[in-house]
């Protein structure tokens, strides 16, 4: 009885391990799109939104905070399947449902495609390609496609620049 009390005492008190953190080459191939941003249309100079993304989770998870000027925001969950090596990104919006992605890094973007459909193309693939650019931004390019990866158009194209810090 004495033995049980000194060993439940001894659990309570030792530190609990540590999760294996996710300090991998790997899981760095994210990074570059970490930190506070501000968002414009490629090309434009008109602010569409914010954007805050953070490695999180002992570094096992990127996500992102959007939030629009005008309309609904949405957060994405990202994280990389070590056993695969396949990046996944759950987007969850301001409306019912979410939407995965897949993918992983392809000529030094991170490329993303997945299912995302519309009332009007209920099979339309949406893949994005984010890539960072030498001036410190990163390109969010998205396109569209409507027969299975055949062709694609763009139907979003974004400048993430970042945040001047405050004054």
């Amino acid at each position: 009885m004495l033995y049980s009390i000194f060993v439940a005492i001894a659990l309570q008190s030792a530190p609990a391990a540590a999760p294996p953190s996710c300090d991998s080459e790997a899981h760095a191939e994210f990074d570059f799109w970490v930190g506070e941003w501000d968002v414009y249309p490629n090309g434009q100079d008109t602010k569409v939104a914010n954007s805050r993304i953070e490695r999180k989770h002992n570094g096992c998870a990127v996500i992102e905070n959007w939030m629009p000027l005008r309309g609904q925001g949405g957060t994405s969950l990202n994280h990389l399947d070590p056993e695969t090596g396949i990046w996944h990104q759950k987007w969850v919006g301001s409306s019912p449902g979410a939407v995965m992605f897949s993918g992983g890094v392809a000529q030094g973007s991170m490329v993303l495609t997945g299912n995302w459909p519309s009332p009007a193309a209920p099979h339309q693939l949406i893949r994005m390609s984010y890539t960072a650019n030498a001036d410190g931004s990163v390109r969010q390019h998205g396109e569209a496609s409507t027969d299975h990866g055949l062709s694609w158009q763009t139907s979003f194209d974004f400048i993430y620049r970042p945040k001047d810090p405050p004054k």
